[in-house]
Formats: structure tokens, sequence, C-alpha cells
């Protein structure tokens, strides 16, 4: 007779996971949840953040088939009764400090990890694209799954095409942001964000807001968004976000609207090669076209 071999894998808060056997049934942060589908891992069930409400973000779900899988709810209004009912044998999360359980409650946190294994990739700003992408992969390897090598040679092709097309004569202005309302925005700064960093690394001309307050963000008027004369907009699609037919009341979110190409930016992406690609594409392609004389 066959005896299951014991799983266990270290997380980036320093802690070990264990299992008595590889975990089929996992419950996940949806960015996680997401990235974990790419890798051919269905999640049996999903909960948000503070951020988020009492259905999931369709920005931050990727390809997951979100109607098909459980959403457990959000924040504090997330019970750890309510995830343990769901039966799962781990709970994958993402942390931005490399301690905290980001989307639960602390006591949520501790009650849920007295009763399951939960395993953390770190995404903060301490950590590279790459690097994430590569942890997200080692959990999903050490669960039994992985991306094929067909997805590494689209990347490596997303990331020189990326690369090539910033190497021009003219290097379009970037900005990244996420709107707060019509009369403020949240403006990225770019060292913060991996994927940000990422794009940085590749050429794009991505531009730094002033000096100030907020390790993340620098959190401005329109009239300073404006001020600083983007090509290209990287916007926040995620659901706390505003829309940007909240913004047009706005004068100076008009004129950045009608000189700017807007791309949607989801600051929570799945973080796999798949995704990436994607990401890497779809920029390149608008700084292409940003590069184009009319």
């Amino acid at each position: 007779m066959e005896q299951s071999t014991p799983w266990e894998f270290s997380d980036d808060r320093g802690r070990l996971a264990v299992a008595g056997e590889r975990p089929l049934r996992i419950v996940a942060y949806i960015q996680a949840g997401a990235t974990l589908w790419d890798h051919g891992i269905r999640p049996v069930g999903l909960f948000g953040s503070q951020h988020d409400g009492a259905a999931p973000d369709a920005a931050k779900g990727g390809e997951l088939p979100l109607a098909e899988i459980a959403y457990l709810g959000s924040g504090g209004a997330l019970h750890p009764d309510t995830l343990l009912e769901t039966e799962p044998d781990l709970v994958v999360a993402v942390t931005y400090d490399g301690e905290q359980v980001y989307g639960l409650e602390q006591k949520t946190a501790l009650e849920l990890e007295a009763h399951v294994p939960v395993a953390c990739v770190a995404v903060g700003p301490g950590r590279g694209l790459a690097e994430v992408r590569e942890r997200f992969a080692a959990l999903a390897g050490s669960l039994g799954q992985g991306e094929p090598m067909s997805v590494a040679r689209e990347l490596d092709a997303a990331e020189d095409g990326l690369r090539q097309v910033c190497g021009g004569p003219v290097r379009p202005r970037v900005v990244a942001l996420s709107p707060a309302g019509p009369d403020r925005v949240h403006l990225a700064r770019p060292g913060a964000w991996p994927d940000l960093r990422a794009l940085t690394e590749q050429g794009v001309g991505l531009l730094e807001p002033a000096a100030g307050s907020g390790a993340n963000w620098s959190t401005v008027g329109w009239a300073e968004a404006a001020a600083m004369d983007p090509d290209i907009v990287l916007m926040d699609v995620r659901v706390n976000a505003a829309r940007p037919e909240r913004l047009r009341t706005d004068a100076h979110w008009r004129a950045i609207e009608a000189r700017a190409r807007v791309l949607p930016w989801n600051p929570e992406a799945p973080c796999s090669r798949r995704a990436h690609t994607r990401f890497f594409t779809l920029v390149a392609d608008t700084v292409r076209e940003a590069g184009t004389p009319a």
C-alpha cells in the first residue's frame, strides 16, 4: 500500500506550512487564486480584501471562472468559520510586509492558521516581479502543477518586444494612477510596485510623482496629474477605483483623457507568466502607437 508523502512549503513570512499530504482543497485570496488558476490549480473558495465588497472583484480575478467558485467574503466581514466551512487543506494568500496575511483581519488569520496551513507569497515593494512570479511557480510546483515551457518562451518574447520598442527615438511619458474621485487621484510611485519596476527596467518612461508622504502613492488633485503631461496612463481598474465616467466633471481629467492613451492597469494582477505576457504586450503595443506620428 502506498503511503502519502507529507507536504510542506516555506512561505515568505518565514513560516513553514505543513500538511499530511499534498493539499487539494485550496482557499485563496483572489489574486493568489487567479495566479494558481494560471498554473492549472482550481481553488474551492476565494476571499477579498478590505477594499473589496460582497462580490468578487473581476479585475483581480484574471481568468478565474468566478461564477463557478465560492466567494467567501472580504476584509472585516470575513469570519474564519466561513473559510473553514469549505474544508480547505490549504489557504494561499499574499503579504505586503512579510508578516501580515493580506485581506484577513489579524485575529481571523490567527484563528484560521490554528486549523489549516496558510502559505503567503510576498508581493510588496521589496520584491521584483520575476521573483514574485517564481515564488508562486514554486508553490504551484509543490502542489503538483506548473506552466508549460511555451509560456516561458512567450514571456521572453514579450519582454524582448517591450525593450525594443522602448529603445526608439521617442519615449512616451507614462503615469500609473488610481482615481479616488473627481477631486483627487493616487499617483503610483513606480518603485513601490513590482510590475511598474519591471516596466521601468525594460525602458518604459514611467514618471515619478513629487516627493511627499505615502510609500506607494502620492495623493494629489487632478491638476497635478495633468501637469505631468502623460502620453500613456495606466489606470487602476480594481473595483475600489473611481470609474472614468465619474471623473469627467473635472476639466483636468478631460484634458488627460483627450491627450493620452488610457490602458487598464491592475496593481493586483495574477503573478503568472501568462498574465505578465499579456501586460507587457499591451504596454509594448501602446508605446509603439504613442511613438508613431499621427
